[in-house]
């Protein structure tokens, strides 16, 4: 009697340990089952919402805080079981020193790394979109290219002008470092009008931005991996002849 009770009371408190994990991934995810990911070499980094830099966005805002990217970015970096690095974008921009210095931080990573715009990669999105090795567009992505804006009180003497000047040419520089775009043709479409309902600048769709040499190529997820796959064989075959 007393193995048969005992059996049936672990029974059940297996059956209700399960039941509860079932329905926290069903409070968490939605969903009762999720993939579980094998050990993998490739990083995945995504940047969603509005990129938040120094001033933080009410709640009801979708961001991605730079300063929990930075720290990752630097973990991606150091960790050698991690040879590439897959950056997911759908953002409508944000903070320009914020984007920029995600920009900077991609650009400057030694391992390969790709980038695929989904849904839209606007404002500052561009320039974090071009600092990668390579970088993908799917064909329904947009992306939107305009002046910097300043928000908050803005001081009318020509000193506002300047400083808004040269952070915009701090942008327009890294893109076309960055990318295959002509800094003349950037340009025509940051200031473009009549293309925007409210304000000036373009708004380019999937094979427009390929066609500009601002993003390398149109795909997705399939042609991303394939791509992010082949760099980093390129570049262990590379480091293998060094040591040699």
């Amino acid at each position: 009697m007393n193995n048969d009770g005992t059996k049936k009371t672990d029974d059940t408190q297996e059956g209700q340990q399960n039941e509860s994990s079932l329905v926290q991934k069903i409070q968490q995810l939605g969903q009762s089952t999720i993939p579980q990911a094998s050990d993998s070499n490739i990083h995945v980094l995504s940047i969603i919402g509005q990129v938040e830099g120094h001033v933080q966005l009410p709640p009801q805002n979708k961001t991605t805080k730079y300063e929990h990217l930075l720290p990752q970015l630097i973990a991606v970096e150091q960790n050698p079981k991690i040879e590439g690095l897959i950056i997911l974008l759908n953002t409508v921009g944000g903070d320009v020193e914020a984007g920029l210095a995600l920009s900077e931080m991609l650009a400057s990573l030694s391992k390969p790394t790709v980038s695929v715009v989904l849904g839209g990669g606007h404002s500052i999105g561009v320039p974090i979109s071009v600092a990668t090795t390579h970088s993908f567009i799917v064909p329904t992505a947009t992306m939107t290219i305009h002046p910097i804006r300043l928000t908050g009180l803005v001081i009318g003497v020509p000193q506002t002008f300047e400083y808004m000047d040269k952070m915009q040419d701090r942008v327009i520089n890294f893109v076309v470092n960055h990318s295959n775009i002509k800094e003349e043709k950037f340009k025509e479409l940051m200031f473009a009008k009549g293309n925007l309902t409210r304000d000036i600048g373009t708004n380019i769709v999937g094979a427009q931005a390929v066609e500009y040499g601002l993003i390398d190529a149109v795909g997705g997820v399939k042609e991303a991996m394939e791509k992010l796959n082949s760099l980093i064989k390129e570049n262990n075959d590379g480091n293998k002849q060094v040591i040699q």
